[in-house]
């Protein structure tokens, strides 16, 4: 019978031989390929590690503004539209 009560020890020794794994099949994989293929891999790996996290950190900061304007111009927008109304409908001076 097996079972399903693992230690610790057991538990890193399992994912550590899962990464062993996936590092050999990785080597094994880049052996294999081609010089364009590498190349062009290595391009694609270095604009995504340069070009994405630019990305997301000006979406962040372009966000992060869009609401702190937000937040102090609707509190403005507010006090002019409670200032605008005027009495018209007596014949007031127009």
């Amino acid at each position: 019978m097996k079972t399903i009560n693992k230690t610790f020890s057991e538990t890193l020794r399992e994912a550590s031989d899962f990464v062993v794994g996936v590092a050999r099949h990785g080597m094994r994989r880049l052996g294999r390929m081609s010089w364009q293929s590498l190349l062009a891999l290595c391009v694609m790996l270095a604009l995504l590690l340069t070009i994405l996290p630019l990305a997301l950190t000006l979406f962040v900061i372009f966000l992060l503004a869009k609401l702190v304007i937000g937040a102090f111009g609707t509190r403005h927008v507010h006090q002019h539209r409670m200032a605008e109304p005027q009495d018209t409908m007596h014949g007031g001076a127009q």
